[in-house]
């Protein structure tokens, strides 16, 4: 992201700064106007290849880098479970989704749009009603092996808002489009407060 000792390639400038990340140019800039007002000469350059850069949370990280620091507990419920016990198991463990499992195979996802769409919409006594009647059966799962951008790419194009993460037919985990999101988040975080910690140790007046 940056790069130092560029001072030989333009003769006069104290530090030259190439930012190669489009979303951190606007801080940059604004970096580049408050070093000119303390007198130095600096050149803001966008610079396109392999540059030296900081340990960075890659959207090429594989999903089961998320596992490890969410955790891999699975909150599930059988499919003889009614509707009124799945919800309450929800709201116990504060998820917006429980998997149902029979005789360790998952058999179907319970969601709140399903709670929404099949149980309230329809009028049906969420008490007398088995979860097994309402829930989604076709279930869109990844493995951990998945990138992040594979996943987000997933929660766009199937309009989901959970994935059961599986290897070797083995449920491992769950991951919600708010744990990629928060996991992207983190990415542009750490990478700003890195390149601005970077900036402060570097820069001689």
């Amino acid at each position: 992201m940056i790069r130092e000792g560029s001072e030989k390639k333009h003769p006069g400038y104290t530090r030259v700064f190439f930012c190669a990340t489009e979303p951190l140019r606007e801080h940059f800039e604004g970096v580049e106007r408050a070093l000119k007002k303390a007198g130095l000469r600096v050149a803001l350059l966008r610079l396109a290849g392999n540059l030296p850069s900081p340990p960075q949370i890659l959207m090429d990280t594989p999903i089961s880098a998320l596992l490890e620091r969410k955790g891999s507990v699975v909150y599930s419920v059988p499919s003889t479970f009614s509707v009124a016990e799945a919800v309450a198991e929800m709201n116990r463990c504060r998820v917006g989704a429980i998997v149902v499992i029979d005789r360790d195979h998952l058999v179907g996802i319970f969601t709140e749009r399903d709670v929404l769409r099949r149980v309230v919409g329809a009028g049906i006594d969420p008490v007398q009603t088995p979860v097994s009647e309402v829930m989604s059966t076709s279930v869109m799962t990844i493995t951990p092996e998945a990138t992040i951008e594979d996943t987000m790419n997933v929660f766009t194009q199937k309009r989901c808002r959970h994935l059961p993460v599986v290897a070797q037919n083995q449920l491992v985990g769950v991951v919600s489009i708010g744990d990629v999101t928060r996991w992207v988040t983190d990415l542009h975080r750490t990478e700003a407060e890195h390149l601005k910690n970077y900036i402060a140790g570097s820069v001689i007046a």
